[in-house]
């Protein structure tokens, strides 16, 4: 929740003029506390769970032919059943897991300095820290993916994740409860050791997500 009552006193205390960006989000944030916030990210990961899919869906089946040349295992073809079943799944992986980890990591992101007041952060500010977060997620997740292919890792819990035989958007989150969480320790690592303004973090998030079903698109 903002400090400040009025715009006037957000501008004295800032010592300028607000931005059209920052006006709107004193006028969106002014009455909501913090935690309310920080939970737009459970609409915001269920949107990005859908709509980049389904993206890839629609271009599948409008434009069969062109998406077939650009596939690395073209002859394996999934139904609208499977992938229907599997975004069911994964709506039922977000509930039960991604959704109460989000409430959870609340008090953490407060505590490593995760602010909401104004001013807005510079767009070189955002920029740096996306390419830290990126830079730290990418090596991060690739000991935790060596460290879930090892015997006992992959065929207890990793194994979920490649029961299906060919790579699709809406698989991205088709895993083992225990599989998300530790893929999703990378994610909240970089907002961890560089903390940011909330709006970097859920950008980071939403660009996280693309880029994670960009590569399970197949």
């Amino acid at each position: 929740m903002m400090p400040f009552t009025s715009l006037q006193e957000v501008e004295t205390a800032i010592g300028r003029s607000l931005t059209r960006a920052e006006t709107l989000w004193f006028n969106y944030t002014a009455n909501k506390s913090d935690y309310v916030l920080y939970c737009h990210n459970i609409p915001l990961v269920f949107l990005l769970s859908t709509l980049p899919p389904l993206f890839y869906l629609v271009m599948e089946l409008i434009f069969p032919n062109y998406v077939a040349s650009y596939k690395l295992q073209p002859k394996i073809k999934f139904s609208l059943y499977d992938k229907f079943t599997c975004y069911l799944g994964v709506m039922k992986t977000l509930l039960l897991t991604v959704v109460p980890m989000l409430l959870a990591s609340y008090p953490l992101m407060k505590m490593i300095g995760i602010r909401t007041s104004l001013p807005l952060p510079s767009s070189m500010e955002v920029i740096s820290q996306l390419i830290m977060y990126f830079i730290i997620d990418d090596y991060a997740n690739y000991w935790i993916h060596r460290l879930c292919h090892l015997k006992w890792m992959y065929e207890n819990i990793h194994k979920v994740h490649h029961e299906y035989s060919a790579p699709m958007g809406f698989a991205t989150l088709h895993a083992h409860w225990m599989d998300v969480i530790l893929f999703g320790i990378p994610s909240f690592l970089g907002p961890a050791l560089v903390p940011g303004h909330m709006i970097t973090l859920f950008l980071w998030l939403a660009l996280r997500e693309i880029e994670s079903v960009e590569n399970h698109s197949g």
